[in-house]
């Protein structure tokens, strides 16, 4: 009896995950792994982005122009490879994440015995994407509900987030003062693409090539930002963003054009 009640509470329990992810209308292929030494190495993020679309998904690579209806960023989902160090084999594993990187979904784990790099990371995707497969995605047109910070009983939008004063949370009557993020541009050939990690962000441009990275403060318009060495802080201001840090002991402000 108490075999049973396991096993329903664990089909339960990957219902639940496929309710979830079939929430989402695509998802955003990184071009390189954290255990990977250069962009697509291997043939990693080409075989993520096939094996994504024969389950059922529809991917982007992180540094491609995507049509507008999936401009809204917390409506996507982003995939990660993970390799999980072991003794005499290779182990990979998937993580979809939501845009404020919460895992929504991790999948079985892909093992792999083979010598060669390359012939054990395919192997091991493969496997991996087994039961990614399993779940049957499709998506079910639902909104999906952020999961970061709220004002109210109102979800912010990253891609458009409003700042209110703590008078309104005195008074509902009273409108806020807000201050909206920035609308990227994506005609600005200098235009970098945000990528979500464990603590913010990091930025490519369309090399791809990480230029920048960002730490999540507080606020939702301001990061703490590092780029080249040099640490700042990327702050919205007057609809644009700029790095801000000092250089001689002088305040230095450079506009930069993001796209979250």
């Amino acid at each position: 009896m108490r075999i049973k009640f396991l096993l329903v509470a664990l089909f339960c329990v990957v219902i639940g995950f496929a309710q979830s992810i079939n929430d989402y209308k695509a998802v955003i292929v990184p071009l390189k792994y954290d255990f990977m030494k250069s962009d697509n190495q291997y043939r990693m993020a080409t075989m993520t982005k096939s094996n994504l679309i024969k389950a059922g998904f529809q991917a982007f690579y992180a540094n491609e122009d995507i049509p507008a209806e999936f401009s809204d960023r917390c409506q996507l989902l982003y995939i990660d490879v993970k390799k999980d160090n072991a003794f005499l084999m290779t182990k990979l594993f998937i993580e979809f994440k939501d845009c404020y990187g919460k895992v929504v979904y991790t999948s079985e784990v892909g093992k792999s015995k083979e010598k060669d790099y390359e012939t054990a990371y395919r192997e091991c995707l493969e496997m991996a994407f087994v039961s990614v497969t399993g779940l049957h995605y499709k998506y079910s047109g639902k909104m999906v509900a952020p999961t970061g910070n709220k004002v109210g009983t109102v979800a912010l939008n990253p891609a458009a987030v409003a700042v209110m004063t703590p008078a309104a949370t005195a008074a509902v009557a009273t409108p806020a003062a807000v201050v909206v993020t920035p609308v990227s541009d994506v005609s600005d050939p200098n235009l970098l693409y945000a990528q979500p990690t464990e603590n913010g962000y990091q930025l490519i441009d369309k090399t791809p090539k990480v230029v920048m990275k960002l730490l999540k403060t507080s606020r939702p318009d301001s990061f703490i930002a590092i780029k080249d060495g040099v640490q700042g802080t990327l702050n919205a201001k007057d609809n644009q963003w700029f790095f801000e840090y000092y250089q001689n002991d002088k305040l230095v402000s450079e506009k930069v054009s993001v796209k979250f």
